[in-house]
């Protein structure tokens, strides 16, 4: 089942939050507006994609400091931060650290619209990866310690004879071994095992004793 993605406005202004909760309802997106960052973090963080449309200058928690914190907590939610007292210098901060877009007020809401889009792409995108890393440990986990050790070596380029003679069994052995890793992580070819070695961050050394 797909999940609608939601946007979330987060703005002391409660005319500019009202304004683009109503221009994003109209637009057909789920949206949920908040007074302050505080509030903001007092909700459950979602399951689907979205993304957060956030005022810069706040009294208590300004955006940037929010951003900054959803960035430490993981919540890896795109921002696109709107202000109506931007400089060149809080601008490139955002940016730095993971900011979509960051607009003037007023902006128009095609602008507003089109970075809304991009960042929610962008939160699929992480999304899908995040849910794909998620099933390969699933699998990693399945293979007992020995095919575990079986699949680093191979990603890592070692031949059958090699990984026999490092871990003290028979060519044979090995090669049972790497098939059954072949059919529990669901990899197509040597290429694709070492693939989901990289992104399972697996070294040669994974899982071999000295």
């Amino acid at each position: 089942m797909t999940v609608e993605p939601m946007v979330f406005v987060v703005d002391d202004d409660r005319s500019v939050r009202r304004s683009v909760v109503r221009l994003l309802e109209t637009a057909g997106l789920l949206v949920e507006g908040f007074p302050s960052a505080e509030a903001f973090l007092e909700r459950e963080r979602p399951d689907g994609p979205g993304c957060v449309v956030l005022d810069v200058r706040m009294p208590g928690i300004s955006g940037l400091e929010l951003q900054r914190r959803l960035t430490a907590a993981g919540w890896s939610t795109p921002v696109v931060f709107i202000t109506g007292h931007g400089d060149v210098p809080m601008s490139v901060e955002a940016m730095k650290d993971g900011a979509v877009d960051f607009l003037l007020k007023p902006f128009d809401d095609e602008s507003l619209l089109a970075a809304i889009d991009r960042a929610i792409a962008r939160d699929r995108a992480l999304l899908r990866d995040r849910l794909q890393l998620e099933e390969l440990r699933v699998r990693y986990d399945r293979l007992t310690p020995r095919q575990q050790q079986v699949f680093a070596l191979v990603a890592a380029g070692m031949l059958n004879k090699q990984i026999a003679a490092q871990l003290g069994t028979t060519d044979a052995t090995i090669k049972v071994h790497r098939a059954r890793v072949m059919t529990t992580m669901q990899a197509a070819s040597l290429a694709d095992l070492v693939r989901q070695a990289e992104r399972l961050q697996l070294g040669p050394s994974s899982g071999v004793a000295p």
